[in-house]
């Protein structure tokens, strides 16, 4: 596919202000009316630290900016989105969307203070930087092409013809999208994919999504140098949060906790965090398939050739066959994004069809081990309740950069924080 770089009228699209891999998201609108999505990536730049240890900053992006952190787009009849998420008004009309997003965590915890955010550990071989103007390390990027968040893994996706043709006949598929190679980074030029937007999607479109990563991932896996490995544990247990809030009283009889948050559920959390090794280890120890890691409704868009196009592949790599359901589910309702009420029947709408999916990909293995380990994998918000604890007294929240409704906030994320201690605790019966 070959997209037209032509300057034209830029709109900056919202997508992680804290993560130090990604410069500015913006919607190129040409004259004609066509578009495309401008994203550009940093490379991390190593320097000499103030007590001789090597440390990094990212580089200036191309064209000065060093950070793209400005408010969604906003389009003619429908939502926009940059990195992965929807634009400020969703429209009646359906939704276009660029082919990058944040990272998950930023989703899952809506927030942007040390709360949030995986540790900056480069793995070895690796260096890191911190984000720029955040001065947040969580979010830094990294030379080592297998870390997490290696700065230049989406470029890579894009340029592999073999990851594309993988997606063929699954019901996925990657967007059109070319890489330039620029001094300090590169500039990722990405369809502006049509369609209904995952933050709209019904159940029935939820169940094509999980049916479509069935088929995908009952396919081997495309395994590159640049892949990521290891990302579940390296990712949820480098949390910067105030893990000692979780047993203390007076944090939990803050009003936004006591009066929202379900009967059970500190109990439930202590025993999740005391058992995350064991959590970790189910999800690690199932059966391996490349994964996207990301996997969300922000990251999802349903075009209307019934095929969903995912966007944001910056952490894909090596995962457990069910690892990416088990982050859609519960993620779809910490952003408000699908009620907490009816999260059981996502959960098990996705489920069943996940297992319907990997099945008609020729997968025979046995469906008691996928639900296991998609509970199992639940684990990876294992912070998010002790950082909700450490902000409840703020006098405003966010759900995914945007202000939300403080009580409905956490009444819907008690029943979600709930039910996933419910799924770890089914999971580690074994």
């Amino acid at each position: 596919m070959s997209l037209s770089r032509e300057p034209g009228t830029a709109t900056t699209l919202r997508h992680n202000p804290l993560n130090a891999v990604t410069a500015t998201v913006e919607r190129i609108t040409h004259e004609d009316g066509s578009t495309y999505i401008r994203k550009e990536l940093r490379q991390p730049v190593q320097e000499a630290g103030a007590a001789g240890v090597d440390e990094e900053r990212p580089r200036s992006a191309p064209g000065g900016a060093e950070s793209g952190a400005a408010g969604p787009g906003s389009g003619a009849g429908g939502a926009t989105s940059g990195a992965a998420g929807p634009g400020a008004g969703a429209g009646a009309g359906g939704a276009t969307s660029g082919a990058a997003g944040p990272g998950a965590g930023a989703g899952a915890g809506g927030t942007t203070s040390g709360a949030a955010g995986p540790g900056a550990g480069a793995g070895a071989g690796g260096t890191t930087s911190g984000a720029a103007g955040a001065g947040v390390r969580s979010w830094a990027a990294s030379t080592d092409p297998r870390h997490w968040n290696y700065w230049r893994r989406e470029a890579d996706v894009y340029l592999d013809d073999e990851v594309r043709a993988q997606l063929l006949g699954t019901g996925l598929v990657l967007p059109g999208g070319e890489v330039e190679e620029v001094d300090g980074g590169a500039v990722l030029y990405l369809e502006d994919v049509a369609g209904r937007a995952g933050t709209e999607f019904g159940l029935e479109d939820h169940a094509a999504l999980a049916r479509a990563v069935g088929r995908w991932q009952a396919r081997p896996a495309v395994v590159r140098p640049w892949t990521s490995v290891g990302f579940l544990r390296e990712y949820s247990t480098t949390r910067e949060v105030p893990w000692n809030l979780l047993y203390d009283d007076a944090a939990w009889r803050q009003p936004l906790v006591a009066e929202n948050w379900p009967a059970g559920l500190r109990e439930g959390w202590e025993r999740v965090v005391a058992q995350r090794d064991e959590l970790l280890t189910i999800v690690e120890q199932a059966p391996r398939a490349g994964c996207h890691l990301d996997l969300w409704v922000c990251n999802a868009i349903r075009r209307e050739d019934g095929e969903i196009a995912l966007l944001d592949w910056a952490f894909c790599g090596d995962g457990a066959l069910r690892e990416d359901i088990g982050n859609h589910i519960p993620d779809a309702v910490f952003d408000l994004f699908w009620p907490a009420e009816r999260l059981p029947e996502l959960a098990e709408t996705c489920i069943e069809s996940y297992l319907e999916g990997l099945r008609e990909g020729g997968w025979r293995g046995e469906a008691d081990v996928v639900r296991r380990a998609v509970m199992a994998a639940a684990v990876k918000y294992a912070w998010l309740l002790p950082g909700l604890l450490g902000r409840a007294s703020d006098s405003s929240h966010k759900a995914y950069h945007q202000e939300a409704d403080s009580r409905q906030l956490f009444q819907q994320r008690g029943i979600a924080l709930k039910f996933v201690a419910d799924w770890c605790a089914e999971a580690l019966k074994g």
